[in-house]
């Protein structure tokens, strides 16, 4: 039986994994940062073994690495990681294309115009973390708009990152927000007109482009 004390640590190391995961999957945490536990636990204002269980948790879930000599490390990815990321988006987030196609729940279409707003604020402020998590919302959503429970545990069950590399505020990759953006509205457009060809080839380009971005 678990005692009021490990229950309250336990919960503690899940509030510490939710956010780091978030992070790391969001790319605000870039490959090769070095996780500290002495530092996380001040920032979320916990323990060391809250930081230590999530720790280990990610890193059962392949989101970091143990490094050569010591510390955890967000996990690198080669060029076959995001080709084979890419392609496992494409199954799932085109399955769960078509399936919302099918269902036309008017207010998954409503929350996904209201995540773009979001994502468009965020990028024109200049909160790129806060545009980078309203990406990420976006496809989570796309998926849940399936009603499909299988389909979403498959999602979230395999970690898939954003294909962005990099928080940056040079021409290029304001350019890549913009054109996410763009996408991201075109795809929610073609959902409004029932358009499943057009919503397909756009979700399509649209993850294709961010492989070929992050090759870059």
């Amino acid at each position: 039986m678990f005692t009021n004390i490990q229950m309250k640590e336990d919960s503690l190391a899940s509030k510490v994994y939710i956010e780091l995961r978030r992070k790391i999957l969001s790319n605000q945490l870039i490959a090769g940062t070095r996780l500290k536990e002495d530092v996380w636990a001040k920032k979320m204002e916990v323990s060391r073994m809250a930081v230590r269980e999530a720790l280990t948790r990610l890193l059962g879930e392949k989101l970091i690495v143990l490094g050569e000599k010591s510390g955890y490390f967000v996990k690198s990815m080669n060029a076959d990681d995001i080709r084979e990321i890419r392609e496992l988006r494409e199954i799932l987030e085109l399955g769960a294309l078509r399936l919302a196609f099918q269902k036309n729940d008017k207010e998954s279409i409503q929350k996904l115009e209201e995540i773009c707003n979001d994502f468009t604020a965020m990028a024109q402020r200049g909160y790129l973390g806060g545009a980078m998590e309203a990406d990420i919302k976006f496809h989570e959503t796309l998926i849940h708009a399936a009603y499909n429970e299988k389909l979403k545990d498959a999602y979230q069950g395999s970690n898939i990152p954003l294909f962005h590399q990099k928080l940056g505020t040079t021409q290029t990759h304001m350019n890549d927000y913009e054109q996410t953006d763009m996408e991201h509205r075109k795809i929610v457009e073609a959902l409004k007109k029932n358009d499943l060809t057009l919503a397909e080839t756009t979700l399509s380009k649209h993850l294709s482009r961010g492989e070929i971005s992050s090759l870059d």
